[in-house]
């Protein structure tokens, strides 16, 4: 069986002993209910993971650190999601699908028609908790880099920070298949997925004049929690990203 991962949100040395942080001493000991010198892996989000050994000192955790590991798991090419919000289960759904399927950078769409409007306290508060489906999903999984969370934007706003690339959204009468607008050489690129009601005119025209495609992938519409994770998987098989 493997050995329980958990994410440190500080940096970590090998062949050390740290005091784990309260919250994952918690989770270890009295949730998962991991006993006195039972190995773990701890990781830092940037790509490096230490196997570790707990020790238990009542209520406190620490962990004894072996050396630096760095196996790789990310996509050989990066992709960005640009995800116009949805329904809280539903955010919350897609984002951890994201970071299974190996996407590298997640921005949330305040989008027209999205039915969850945040205000700037329920946007601080649903960041936070975007961030911990992050940690929590790359625990289980296996990434030791964290997927970057972007704050939520218009899509205009994303557009005009935005560099040049393969911009890429979903429309079942565009003439062009996703794998006619997939070049060899694009090792990177970003999928826009509308929310539950899709993107407005002006939002399509938006991204349109950003030169962003129209591919058609199928000639079903898929609901906004499985466009982006389909699209994800089809454009790794075909970039050949493992």
């Amino acid at each position: 069986m493997a050995a329980p991962r958990f994410y440190h949100p500080l940096a970590l040395t090998a062949d050390t002993e740290i005091a784990l942080p309260e919250a994952l001493a918690h989770h270890a000991i009295r949730v998962l209910r991991l006993k006195d010198g039972q190995d773990m892996v701890l990781f830092d989000g940037l790509g490096t993971e230490y196997p570790a050994t707990l020790r238990i000192d009542g209520k406190k955790g620490f962990a004894d650190l072996g050396a630096a590991q760095t196996p790789v798991r990310e996509l050989a090419g990066r992709i960005t999601v640009l995800q116009g919000i949805a329904s809280s289960d539903k955010m919350d759904w897609i984002i951890e699908k994201a970071v299974e399927m190996g996407v590298s950078r997640f921005v949330p769409i305040r989008a027209q028609r999205s039915v969850l409007q945040l205000s700037a306290e329920r946007q601080a508060k649903r960041m936070a908790h975007w961030q911990k489906v992050i940690e929590s999903a790359s625990e289980q999984c296996g990434r030791n880099r964290l997927m970057e969370l972007a704050a939520p934007q218009t899509l205009a706003e994303y557009f005009r920070e935005a560099q040049t690339g393969l911009h890429l959204f979903c429309d079942p009468d565009a003439p062009k298949r996703l794998a006619q607008a997939l070049g060899p050489q694009d090792q990177a690129m970003s999928i826009l997925v509308g929310p539950e009601g899709g993107w407005s005119p002006e939002e399509q025209k938006v991204a349109l004049d950003a030169q962003a495609q129209a591919v058609r992938f199928g000639h079903r519409v898929l609901r906004t929690e499985t466009a982006a994770l389909a699209l994800t998987a089809a454009i790794s098989a075909l970039q050949g990203w493992e």
